[in-house]
């Protein structure tokens, strides 16, 4: 591992107590040494402040934060203007990262010649829900060609989960846009891409992320981000992809079926009997892990219409920003 001068470590909090003290232990006890945490928390009224400040007593390298504003990117902003290191890393409270995580990050870096690195979203599970959440969301009729978690591939890409950025970048790039809500990562990421700066995503930087746990939680997650989505894509045109506009189109023709039936009859169910036939397939051709394996199709569901209909909402600035506030 090339020596650096410094990592900065940021880490966006909310009520997170149960979370957030594994956390600081790791960044404690990981290499290499010579690194600073920030922590920003959006008004955590859960013991989560004074867990922080407990251990930014006794350390002196981790630092608390306070952000009235409560959302991501204005925690990330705050953060990074305050960052001293060659390289910012984001951390998130509800992941568990390898003991090399920040290692393995230098070593990318070195190893390319990427300005971003970070590594795919490996989804584990407690529950149920949880399994078969994790399997969907890594699935490509869950998710698409979306490589981030593809928890094999490593190479060039368009984004990273949570990200690690060369801190100079930013004199480039600018700060995260405050008006992303939600999908502020996906916005900064292609904004990066499209003035010629490289994203790398090595599955040596592992990490485990812990998805929601019952349906209705899965469903709003997915709901906000299609709900963004459509901003983030009139901001950097260059990030459209197919995967984007399908469940929207889904949606569309869910809603518009009885005026197709009514106009063409039975072949406007075709579509869905297609839908149905490739959710099953999907869903039950994997039994490595059979746990939730009976949840699955109503998983897919979910993830297609929740993203669906945020993204029809979404085209409209004000509606979105209506629902979201």
């Amino acid at each position: 591992m090339t020596e650096i001068s410094l990592i900065s470590v940021v880490c966006p909090t909310y009520n997170e107590v149960d979370n957030i003290e594994s956390l600081l232990r790791f960044f404690i006890e990981s290499l290499p040494a010579n690194k600073e945490l920030f922590v920003i928390d959006g008004g955590s009224n859960d013991g989560t402040i004074e867990l922080i400040q407990s251990y930014e007593r006794k350390h002196t390298n981790i630092h608390l934060l306070h952000n009235k504003n409560k959302y991501v990117p204005f925690a990330l902003n705050m953060a990074i203007e305050k960052c001293r290191g060659d390289i910012v890393v984001r951390l998130d409270a509800h992941t568990v990262y390898a003991q090399d995580y920040f290692e393995q990050i230098i070593n990318t870096f070195n190893a390319t010649n990427a300005n971003i690195v970070g590594g795919p979203m490996n989804a584990s599970f407690n529950t149920s829900v949880q399994s078969a959440v994790a399997y969907c969301t890594s699935c490509v009729f869950g998710v698409g060609n979306s490589m981030f978690h593809n928890k094999d591939f490593e190479g060039y890409t368009d984004s990273v989960y949570l990200g690690a950025w060369k801190r100079k970048i930013f004199a480039a790039t600018g700060l995260f846009d405050t008006e992303m809500l939600r999908n502020q990562d996906d916005e900064f990421h292609y904004r990066a891409q499209s003035l010629g700066f490289k994203i790398y995503l090595n599955p040596k930087i592992k990490s485990e992320y812990f998805p929601r746990k019952t349906f209705a939680s899965l469903f709003r997650q997915y709901f906000q981000y299609g709900l963004f989505k459509p901003t983030v894509l009139k901001k950097v045109k260059s990030g459209l992809k197919l995967r984007h506009l399908i469940p929207a189109g889904f949606v569309s023709y869910i809603l518009l079926m009885p005026v197709l039936f009514a106009i063409i009859g039975w072949p406007a169910i075709l579509p869905l009997c297609f839908y149905l036939l490739a959710n099953f397939y999907f869903s039950f051709s994997n039994t490595a892990n059979a746990q939730g394996i009976i949840l699955r199709p109503l998983v897919f569901i979910i993830l297609h219409t929740a993203y669906g209909f945020g993204f029809i909402l979404g085209l409209n600035n004000n509606v979105r920003n209506f629902m979201f506030r």
